[in-house]
């Protein structure tokens, strides 16, 4: 592989060459029709990013302290419903105390994994399950449905017919958590808290309080999102988001973020956000069956899962080694 190709695969360059990679193969799939590439297809893909984005953005700082927030699927549906019962007045009211419950859960959490040690996975499957069942007691079992159609058609207006309301508050909570990352102490805090827990406390660092600022914050981006979808659709559903973790795990991976933790960034979440809704959108402009869609993405996680495996660099190299060795003996063998 060429220098510029390690360049384009290497870990922070990765998230933005596989998003240019599926725009111009579907581009090239489309050929020119107009199916792909169309003001439709832009409006459809954002408003994928901005449920999918939030939640992908809180898995991913989770991930990033070499955790896993489970919750953020029970979270959303939660915080839908909250807002929806309570906002139908003041939609402000509900927004905050959907935003309030996603803040309060990831602080618990936090504190319960942090103050007993335990694991992330173990809590937050709990707490998981215990959003789902609130959210089941709530609603009743059943559909919610929110009256203020004027928030709900408010949020999906079309913004210079890219964005809606919706999306534009997405892409300015991942602007300013790039901004946090990037030029706060905070940033450096959390990566060096995934990169190694113990050599951090040994500096000095509070990493339990890194960790429940991260969980804290996981909770607050997927309420959001909850909230915000519930808004624009009208309706709050106990078991309509149970599909999401999955999908915003592997957006978060295809973003660049690290399963071991200590590396990913919100940047690059967002392009892997963008990827996964790029696919969804214009592979169904295209007419390409949905399954294709679980096809490509796994396919895309292999490469991934391939590329930063620790021996495959080690392995390579050997290779070419004992190649470049076959080849001198062979010409040293081959008569003058």
């Amino acid at each position: 592989m060429s220098g510029f190709g390690r360049l384009l695969l290497a870990p922070k360059l990765r998230p933005f060459s596989i998003l240019v990679a599926a725009i111009v193969v579907l581009g090239l799939i489309d050929r020119g029709t107009g199916y792909f590439f169309s003001l439709g297809t832009v409006f459809s893909v954002m408003q994928l990013f901005a449920t999918l984005g939030l939640v992908a953005l809180g898995l991913g700082l989770s991930m990033l302290v070499r955790e896993f927030d489970l919750s953020v699927a029970g979270m959303v549906s939660l915080a839908g419903c909250i807002a929806v019962l309570t906002g139908v007045s003041h939609p402000w009211l509900g927004a905050l105390l959907g935003v309030a419950a996603g803040i309060i859960s990831g602080l618990i959490q936090g504190l319960i994994m942090t103050r007993l040690n335990l694991s992330s996975v173990g809590v937050t499957l709990g707490g998981l399950l215990t959003l789902q069942g609130l959210t089941y007691v709530l609603s009743g079992n059943q559909t919610v449905s929110y009256p203020n159609m004027a928030v709900a058609l408010g949020l999906n207006a079309p913004l210079l017919h890219l964005f809606s309301v919706r999306s534009a508050v997405a892409l300015l909570v991942f602007v300013l958590a790039a901004l946090v990352m990037t030029y706060t102490y905070i940033g450096r805090d959390v990566i060096a808290t995934g990169s190694d827990r113990r050599a951090s406390r040994i500096a000095g660092l509070d990493t339990d309080r890194v960790v429940i600022g991260v969980f804290t914050a996981s909770g607050a981006s997927s309420a959001l999102a909850g909230v915000l979808l519930s808004y624009s659709l009208g309706a709050a559903s106990p078991a309509g988001l149970s599909d999401v973790l999955a999908p915003a795990a592997a957006a978060a991976i295809v973003g660049g973020v690290s399963v071991v933790g200590g590396r990913g960034s919100p940047a690059g979440i967002a392009a892997g956000v963008l990827t996964l809704c790029v696919l969804r959108s214009g592979l169904g402009a295209i007419g390409v069956p949905p399954y294709v869609h679980d096809l490509v993405t796994g396919g895309i996680l292999l490469f991934i899962a391939i590329l930063d495996a620790p021996d495959l660099m080690r392995h390579v190299t050997a290779w070419r080694l004992s190649r470049a060795e076959r080849r001198a003996q062979a010409l040293a063998e081959t008569p003058s």
